[in-house]
C-alpha cells in the first residue's frame, strides 16, 4: 500500500506529460479541423491547460499523502518542459509555417531551449519558495496560450513574433524576483496587493477579450513584479 501511496503523486505527474505529449502532436495540425469541430491548435490549448491541472494536483497530493520525493521533483521539471516549454513551442512554430514565417520559425525553440534552463536552476535553488527567479514556465505557456489564439487569426509582424520569443525566453533566465500567487496572509491587503490585482485582472482580460487575454495577464504580471520589487 506505501509503494501505491508514494506514486500516486508520480502517476498524476506522468498526465501532464501524457496531455503536453499529445498536445506537441496536435501542434502539427495546426489550423487544420480535427475532431470535435475544433483544430489543432484549439486540442493543444486544451491538453495544455489539462497538464496545468495535473501539475497543481501532484504538488497537492504528495502534500496531503506526505509523499514528496526527489524523484517526483525531477519528473515534475521533465513534464512540465514538455507541456509548458515545448507544446506552446510547437503551436507557435506551426502557426508561423502557416503564415510564410520560413525559417524564422525556428527560432520558437528557443523557448523549450531556455526553459529547461530555468527548470534546471529553480531545481537546485532552495530560495525559490515565495517569490521565483526569473518567469515560471507555466506563465511561459499561458502567454503563448494567449498570444497564438490571437496569432491564428489575426496577422502579427514577422519582427514583432521573434522579438517576443526572445524577449519571453530572457525573462525566464532573467534574474527578475516574480511573486507567487500564494498567500499566507489573506486579510493582508499591502502584503498581497499585487496578487488580488493579478487576479481580478486576470479574468477581467479573459472576460473581455476571451484567451488573448491570458497574454495581457502575464505581461501585467511581469510588470507589477518589476513594480513590487521596486517598493
Amino acid at each position: 500500500m506505501k509503494i501505491i501511496r508514494n506514486n500516486i503523486p508520480n502517476a498524476i505527474t506522468s498526465l501532464n506529460l501524457l496531455c503536453g505529449s499529445i498536445a506537441c502532436i496536435a501542434a502539427f495540425s495546426g489550423s487544420e479541423m480535427l475532431c470535435g469541430g475544433l483544430r489543432g491548435y484549439e486540442w493543444a490549448f486544451i491538453l495544455i491547460g489539462l497538464s496545468a491541472v495535473a501539475d497543481f494536483l501532484d504538488g497537492l497530493v504528495a502534500r496531503l499523502l506526505h509523499a514528496v520525493s526527489a524523484i517526483g521533483k525531477e519528473l515534475d521539471s521533465l513534464s512540465d518542459l514538455v507541456s509548458f516549454g515545448l507544446a506552446p513551442a510547437l503551436i507557435l512554430y506551426n502557426l508561423m509555417v502557416e503564415q510564410g514565417a520560413g525559417g524564422w520559425a525556428l527560432v520558437s525553440l528557443l523557448l523549450p531551449v531556455f526553459g529547461a534552463l530555468r527548470l534546471a536552476r529553480f531545481n537546485v535553488d532552495t530560495n525559490q519558495t515565495t517569490t521565483f527567479t526569473g518567469l515560471p514556465i507555466p506563465a511561459n505557456a499561458i502567454f503563448w496560450v494567449g498570444f497564438t489564439a490571437w496569432y491564428a487569426t489575426h496577422p502579427v509582424a514577422l519582427w514583432l513574433v521573434v522579438l517576443l520569443i526572445v524577449v519571453l525566453a530572457l525573462l525566464m533566465v532573467c534574474p527578475l524576483r516574480m511573486f507567487s500567487l500564494k498567500m499566507h496572509n489573506l486579510s493582508s491587503l499591502k502584503q498581497n496587493w499585487a496578487q488580488y490585482l493579478q487576479v481580478i485582472a486576470t479574468v477581467a482580460f479573459v472576460v473581455v477579450l476571451g484567451l488573448p487575454g491570458l497574454a495581457a495577464a502575464i505581461a501585467l504580471y511581469v510588470l507589477l513584479s518589476i513594480v513590487k520589487r521596486e517598493k
